[in-house]
């Protein structure tokens, strides 16, 4: 360890305010350094057959597994996590890395037919090479692994830049791979303090080590990562800010649409970039809507996360509360109406929040809140519902709520998102799935085949086997 790494920086828990982990602050130079070690084990990693690399990631998930208790207890200490909202986190991580380590035997190619006589030509899916991977803290495990596994199963060398808010429970995702018998250097993890973070992902971006990056996190400094990459030519994968919105339609379920916008707007107390942050109904039934939506929010209490008693915990910290609570200030003052509030204790504990009779101008409707606010729009018809959705920067995810299954995927196709959802909430993860967005919500795919061609290089090779004719 260089001298730079024995400093450590401390990660306090939001709730109660005591050190919930320490980690290394490592500098730029330490990141160099990493890029350069990944490098080593690339050429070692890359060259191994796609059962030797399924077996190890078959490891690894084996190794995640068994570390549950310590990832549940790393975030609730960290990020003030419910234990609930942890072991979904790692029971979804793990079957993240199970599909990874499937995939390994589908990265394929195809003959091509060539106009040139004697000419077999081919299309070949190789290994980049160091792959940077930048997760954030509020879906840590999920995040963090998908950062990494597919890169890994398509035979790259991988670093993962550790969120300063979670740096313990990053590390341990580290650790089981490091249990797994992945060849030196080929999984490698980066933690630094919040002051130095610009430096050393700058360092990791800089490196000619790194050929591409993946980052899932704000759209302010995706758009940072994406200029620094572009400097370099270094693609990248971004998913980013949400203002998912679910529509509402006339002739929909009620109760299945109140159950979908609870779990939507207020799981994980909204941290989720897929959070249902704009619920838009038809006048029709609004007034119904929004009793029994009111009714169900209220029966939602926020607590204490470390007691378990309560369906929302804690946010991550008080800057998310004051947000929180200026866009619902901001709201109630130009017109709409609190239909459900509280005050938050413990500084972080803050209740769940519905809006309604939100306009398109006041910030709710626009700014993601990222926290248990949710605003309720109404619409003059499905054609204004629509617009509505669409009056946005953003666009990961979105939902659409009617009886009538061929409407819904008429709506769900003119709503400009990387994802929609017929009668199903907007938060909704599955590894083998297309994970992305369009606009302000990013650009690339993670999941599935579409991990495959973000995660490897797609070469033209050709073989010639009969004698040349060139008129020179």
């Amino acid at each position: 360890m260089s001298e730079s790494q024995s400093l450590r920086f401390e990660r306090l828990n939001p709730v109660t305010g005591e050190v919930a982990s320490s980690a290394p602050a490592m500098t730029a130079e330490d990141a160099a350094a990493v890029a350069r070690r990944a490098a080593e084990g690339f050429a070692v990693w890359s060259v191994m057959g796609p059962n030797a690399r399924r077996a190890v990631l078959m490891n690894a998930a084996v190794a995640l597994e068994a570390k549950k208790d310590a990832f549940v207890d790393a975030m609730m200490a960290e990020i003030g996590a419910t234990a609930g909202w942890a072991m979904f986190n790692h029971a979804l991580a793990v079957g993240m890395i199970r599909e990874a380590a499937a995939i390994t035997t589908q990265i394929s190619g195809e003959v091509i037919p060539s106009d040139k006589p004697g000419c077999v030509a081919m299309a070949l899916r190789e290994p980049v090479g160091v792959i940077l991977g930048i997760a954030p803290w509020n879906a840590p495990i999920i995040l963090g692994v998908r950062a990494i596994a597919t890169p890994l199963a398509c035979g790259n060398a991988v670093i993962l830049k550790a969120s300063e808010q979670c740096p313990r429970t990053h590390a341990l995702i580290i650790e089981a791979f490091a249990e797994a018998g992945f060849p030196e250097g080929v999984v490698n993890v980066v933690t630094n303090a919040p002051a130095d973070a610009a430096d050393v992902v700058g360092a990791l971006i800089d490196a000619p080590e790194v050929k591409r990056i993946n980052f899932t996190g704000s759209t302010a400094v995706g758009k940072i990562i994406a200029k620094r990459a572009a400097e370099h030519l270094k693609p990248c994968l971004l998913e980013l800010g949400g203002k998912a919105p679910m529509i509402v339609l006339d002739d929909a379920d009620l109760d299945e649409a109140v159950k979908a916008a609870a779990f939507g707007a207020f799981m994980n107390q909204g941290q989720i970039c897929m959070s249902t942050e704009r619920i838009i109904v038809l006048d029709a039934v609004a007034d119904e809507f929004a009793a029994m939506f009111k009714a169900k929010v209220a029966s939602m209490p926020a607590g204490d996360p470390r007691e378990g008693k309560t369906p929302l915990g804690a946010v991550v910290d008080a800057k998310t509360v004051a947000h929180c609570l200026s866009l619902v200030e901001d709201a109630v003052a130009k017109g709409a109406e609190l239909l459900v509030g509280g005050e938050t204790t413990q500084n972080v504990v803050m209740p769940a929040h519905l809006v309604d009779k939100v306009t398109p101008d006041m910030k709710l409707f626009r700014d993601e809140s990222f926290g248990p606010v949710v605003g309720m729009i109404r619409a003059r018809d499905e054609a204004h519902a629509v617009e509505l959705a669409n009056d946005t920067e953003y666009g990961l995810s979105a939902a659409v709520f009617t009886k009538d299954t061929a409407r819904g995927l008429r709506v769900a196709r003119q709503i400009h998102s990387g994802i929609c959802h017929v009668n199903g909430p907007t938060v909704h993860d599955e590894a083998q799935m297309p994970f992305g967005g369009v606009g302000a919500s990013g650009y690339g795919r993670f999941g599935g085949k579409a991990g495959i061609d973000s995660f490897t290089e797609l070469r033209w090779i050709t073989m010639e086997t009969l004698p040349g004719h060139f008129p020179i």
